[in-house]
């Protein structure tokens, strides 16, 4: 082996080193962030606000006290905010588990449906347990029997 053998060796080892560096430097992209987290007061507001207005790439923070939703825009890892907002404000906080009503086709299922929700929303049915996803969609064949006696339906059984 030679000289210039074990200097191209050397090469692509440091060359593979830089391009494996590039990969971990992937940007991240414009997101919203949303988390659920309880305020009562102005300061636990200010606090919240505080615990991630420094953090690098956020873009802006909205704070509503009374759906106790963080609203994070900015080129941010979900996982580190809601990490970043759990260790600085010691508070317990969760991704927003909410969607709007209107989106969801069985609203007041057992999984889905939830006291606590501000108005207008209910959880999200994707992160409901999937043993009740089957609650939360009517099949096929409960539809054909539910609309076989419904009175909009002009071909329904005139019997009932």
């Amino acid at each position: 082996m030679g000289v210039a053998a074990c200097i191209s060796e050397l090469y692509d080892s440091c060359h593979s080193i830089h391009r494996s560096r590039e990969k971990l430097k992937k940007r991240n992209q414009l997101q919203t962030v949303e988390i659920k987290i309880k305020m009562d007061c102005e300061g636990c507001e200010r606090r919240v606000r505080k615990s991630v207005e420094g953090m690098k790439g956020v873009s802006s923070v909205d704070v509503d006290p009374k759906k106790s939703k963080l609203t994070v825009v900015g080129y941010v890892d979900p996982g580190k905010v809601l990490y970043r907002v759990r260790h600085r404000t010691g508070k317990k906080a969760e991704m927003w588990p909410y969607v709007p009503y209107d989106t969801v086709e069985h609203p007041y299922v057992p999984g889905v449906y939830d006291k606590r929700a501000p108005d207008g929303y209910v959880r999200n049915t994707a992160v409901v347990d999937p043993d009740m996803l089957d609650l939360a969609r009517a099949s096929s064949t409960e539809i054909r029997y539910t609309t076989a006696f419904s009175d909009e339906n002009p071909t329904a059984c005139v019997v009932m």
